[in-house]
């Protein structure tokens, strides 16, 4: 696995100013031309695997990848040194993509279908070395039609970092830097290629931390006050409080210290928690009664507590105005063929799964397009899109079946089959945003869509307050 991108490719890439791309038939086969040099992009930042807030050399690669094609790029947004706007043309429309780059913890795995430690203390186990690539190859098409056809309007990258639990967007939305962005469009890697209407829910997270007294836990006990007994007691009270909440609600926690030795009454400790929900407000509610937990379990155990805000999101708010043009595309664009060395790879993949045999219809297919979704997961691109009217879509850049935030997908994301799926996004995504420069007045659509589903009277207030981007989560 390359450490860099060979300085031909960036060059490679740097020069693809110069190659004339009139149609989106053009575009189509800049993008096949430029496979190879992209997906070596992505598997760099793959091997570099670095979490929120750290992808120093994914960000800076990115950054380099784009500003060599023209892009004049600014760093350091919203006070995240990872975070970056890289921007080519000028006036309306301004359409943004976004892009991201953070690794997962604890989840290395290296690029063959058995699980198998790649020795990193991270992995790339929702494939955003793929998101972020996928997201500069399309800026860098678009930029290129934009140049060869002699059209006035803006395309921006967004280097979006620590979407994993940093929020890196909300910081971004609530400076202000999506404010005169016209039309956002993303995508993430998955299973399926879909590009229906998509969902997210409302997430708030924090770290507990509980301070006790250290005494020897067999000949002082009395002397002591476990942080720890701290932490159990609002684990306890927290998992009652499941069967009197909405049962949509989503609660997860992990004791992220729980002391040092067992013979030690431990001083400190700390566990990390998300809530989530459809809904911003029931989040909200439920975040507070989680505090009250806190709160009561030091009471009741001697200890002391703080809290750290972690990060906060909005649900995801579609828009079908951009949503069915992207979906039109995706179509145009189709699915991923597998050669039968992915289809070995996947075969293997699948058992691992408890599948018997390996089913291709979901990457070799478009899923039909539905105005609505269920909600799972957490995004902070559900900020963007209360902002800006926003699309996006799913890549099949896993083996069918696989789940995010696993080992399989790692594992998929470092081969072919990931970037084959990549290529899928970066198509979709570039001849949607032409299609959105041709006819500007779909941005007049889109805008009264959104203005439509948020409500004339909304204000924009950030879920996780006015605290400073929290640079330090994963360390």
């Amino acid at each position: 696995m390359k450490k860099f991108l060979p300085l031909s490719a960036l060059l490679f890439l740097g020069a693809s100013t110069l190659l004339a791309q009139e149609s989106k038939d053009d575009v189509l086969k800049d993008l096949d031309a430029k496979t190879k040099k992209y997906g070596e992009i992505a598997h760099n930042i793959w091997d570099f695997a670095e979490m929120g807030y750290l992808e120093e050399q994914s960000s800076g690669l990115l950054q380099k990848t784009l500003a060599d094609a023209g892009f004049t790029v600014k760093k350091g947004i919203a006070g995240i040194p990872t975070a970056f706007v890289a921007e080519y043309g000028s006036g309306y429309p301004v359409i943004a993509i976004l892009g991201e780059f953070d690794a997962l913890p604890g989840l290395s795995q290296q690029a063959v279908p058995e699980k198998v430690s790649a020795g990193k203390a991270a992995g790339h186990a929702c494939g955003h070395h793929l998101f972020g690539t996928a997201s500069t190859a399309a800026a860098i098409s678009v930029k290129d039609w934009l140049k060869s056809n002699k059209i006035q309007g803006t395309i921006r990258f967004y280097g979006c970092p620590a979407e994993e639990g940093g929020s890196g967007k909300v910081y971004m939305v609530r400076e202000g830097v999506f404010n005169d962005v016209d039309i956002a469009l993303h995508w993430h890697p998955g299973a399926a290629n879909a590009a229906s209407a998509g969902a997210a829910l409302a997430n708030k997270s924090a770290k507990f931390r509980f301070h006790g007294v250290s005494a020897h836990a067999a000949g002082a006990p009395d002397k002591g006050r476990s942080a720890l007994d701290g932490v159990e007691a609002m684990d306890m009270m927290v998992n009652m409080m499941r069967e009197h909440i909405p049962q949509d609600t989503r609660i997860h926690y992990v004791i992220t210290n729980g002391g040092k030795a067992p013979n030690v009454v431990p001083d400190f400790a700390e566990v990390y928690y998300y809530a989530r929900h459809f809904s911003r407000e029931v989040v909200t509610d439920i975040f507070d009664r989680i505090v009250k937990a806190a709160e009561g379990a030091a009471l009741g155990t001697g200890t002391t507590m703080e809290y750290e805000m972690i990060g906060g999101t909005h649900e995801l708010l579609p828009n079908l105005t951009v949503q069915k043009i992207m979906y039109d595309n995706l179509t145009k664009v189709g699915g991923v063929t597998y050669t039968e060395e992915e289809k070995a790879f996947g075969e293997k993949i699948s058992k691992t799964l408890g599948k018997e045999t390996l089913d291709l219809a979901t990457a070799e297919n478009i899923q039909p397009y539905k105005e609505s979704a269920q909600a799972y997961g957490s995004t902070d691109v559900g900020d963007v899109s209360f902002t800006v009217p926003t699309a996006g879509l799913g890549a099949a850049t896993w083996v069918p079946g696989t789940p995010a935030h696993s080992w399989q997908a790692v594992a998929a994301g470092g081969m072919s089959i990931g970037t084959k799926g990549m290529m899928v996004a970066a198509k979709t995504i570039a001849l949607t945003a032409i299609d959105i420069f041709q006819n500007p007045d779909t941005v007049k659509a889109a805008k009264a869509e959104l203005e439509e589903r948020r409500g004339k009277d909304f204000k924009y207030v950030p879920m996780l307050g006015n605290r400073p981007p929290a640079l330090d989560y994963r360390k």
